[in-house]
């Protein structure tokens, strides 16, 4: 029963005595030199490794930022067009007659397979249980359903039947009330994962830092014990660890300050365009569609006080939305190339809404063929408007994109090589102190 007592006074002994020759070793100045040198070279170490840690997770971020959320943020502003798109476009067709023109038949297909293809894309870069798969999953169920009617009103229109309207104002309910707020809700939970991942990549790396300026001050104090101890104004091994650490230590104030004001750029101007510049086209896309709605249901549906046209109603409100948005992105946009096609835009709807008044007077003079040649005519229609207001927002967009996608790349390029090189030059850094201290050993020997 008194061996296992003694194993414990035995370890108590053993660490009493490697105390012991510690201390004995650091009442000697060769002692304390290598305790001291270990200190620093340990620091040094510690410092790349931090810094490489911190600046890994920043530069992943800024490259999640290019490569992951602001892509699929375009992607889901992509889906919400393509199916605005595709209800203007059966409204259109619907409006053609019983044969619907070719072009706008393709036009349609196009939106829906785009859509589709998008939804699948989005889907494989989602996790399964986030907001964003939700509604991914909830636009997949409504899409088919969404199609089947426009097959039905398309049908009944082809045979005449007025049942064919129904079917077509019943498939814009279910895209206006269902479809398009998923597609909505879809487009902000991307955009916000798009502003999380930016914010991350411009955290300042303050661990990183302060490691940075305290492995600094000590081999400025190991340096200055040094000259005051042997009169020797240079030590190559510190002087090289010195230089080391602060090449790392510059190098993360500037990249991270750089890749920090691209980031800053790409979403205060960019992505902030990008987001009004969408919101001027679905609006313009919604209006288009209660446009020819209007003369689809020719007063069917009222607004709820029952003293106007829902259809019209809502074109004017989202023409007046518009409108504002138009305003707003070219108050964003911070050069020519990207004020000059929302100039085009502004000026298109203003011809737009001109054309539209003259239709509605049409129509309400009885002559409703000539009300719809006003709308989906060849030359002079509200269509054509419609198109070159299209046609600017999609250049404005793609200007928009370019600029955030330059600036995001910039950012990403600011931080690339910083891990890989505080780790590189921190090892460097250990050496050189190791280096250093053995050079002053040598002169006790």
């Amino acid at each position: 029963m008194s061996a296992p007592a003694g194993v414990p006074a035995q370890r108590r002994t053993t660490w009493s005595g490697q105390a012991e020759r510690l201390r004995a070793v650091a009442t000697t100045e060769p002692g304390r030199l290598q305790i001291i040198g270990a200190v620093l070279a340990l620091l040094v170490v510690a410092f790349g490794a931090v810094t490489t840690l911190e600046i890994s997770s920043r530069a992943s971020s800024a490259d999640d930022v290019v490569s992951r959320s602001q892509p699929l943020s375009a992607d889901a502003a992509d889906i919400y067009r393509f199916l605005a798109d595709a209800d203007t476009t059966a409204a259109s067709g619907f409006l053609a007659g019983a044969q619907e023109p070719e072009a706008v038949g393709r036009q349609y297909r196009k939106d829906i397979e785009e859509a589709a293809r998008l939804l699948v894309k989005a889907s494989g870069s989602t996790e399964a249980d986030s907001a964003s798969s939700r509604e991914i999953a909830t636009l997949n169920k409504l899409l088919p359903v969404y199609t089947g009617l426009i097959e039905r009103a398309r049908a009944n229109n082809r045979q005449g039947l007025p049942l064919g309207g129904a079917y077509l104002r019943y498939a814009n309910q279910k895209m206006t009330g269902e479809m398009l707020p998923a597609a909505e809700r879809l487009y902000a939970a991307e955009t916000g994962r798009l502003e999380t991942d930016s914010a991350d990549a411009r955290q300042w790396p303050l661990l990183s830092l302060g490691a940075g300026v305290l492995v600094l001050g000590a081999l400025v104090w190991m340096q200055r014990r040094t000259y005051r101890r042997t009169n020797r104004v240079l030590n190559h091994g510190l002087l090289a660890a010195t230089a080391a650490a602060s090449v790392v230590v510059l190098w993360l104030a500037v990249g991270h300050t750089v890749a920090r004001a691209e980031l800053r750029s790409a979403m205060a101007h960019g992505q902030a365009s990008l987001e009004v510049l969408n919101d001027a086209r679905i609006n313009s896309l919604k209006a288009r569609a209660n446009e020819n709605l209007t003369l689809v249901a020719r007063g069917a549906v009222l607004t709820p006080d029952g003293s106007a046209d829902q259809y019209e109603a809502d074109y004017t409100t989202g023409m007046k939305a518009l409108r504002d948005r138009l305003e707003k992105a070219g108050r964003l946009a911070d050069d020519e190339s990207g004020k000059a096609p929302v100039l085009a835009a502004t000026e298109a709807v203003t011809a737009w809404q001109a054309r539209h008044r003259e239709a509605r007077a049409t129509d309400d003079r009885g002559d409703y063929d000539g009300a719809l040649e006003q709308i989906i005519g060849s030359e002079g229609s509200t269509g054509q408007s419609f198109q070159r207001v299209d046609a600017a927002l999609e250049e404005a967009l793609a200007h928009e994109q370019g600029e955030f996608g330059s600036a995001a790349k910039g950012a990403r390029g600011a931080l690339r090589g910083l891990p890989t090189g505080a780790a590189a030059l921190a090892v460097l850094g250990a050496a050189a102190v190791i280096v250093g201290v053995n050079r002053r050993l040598s002169e006790y020997r």
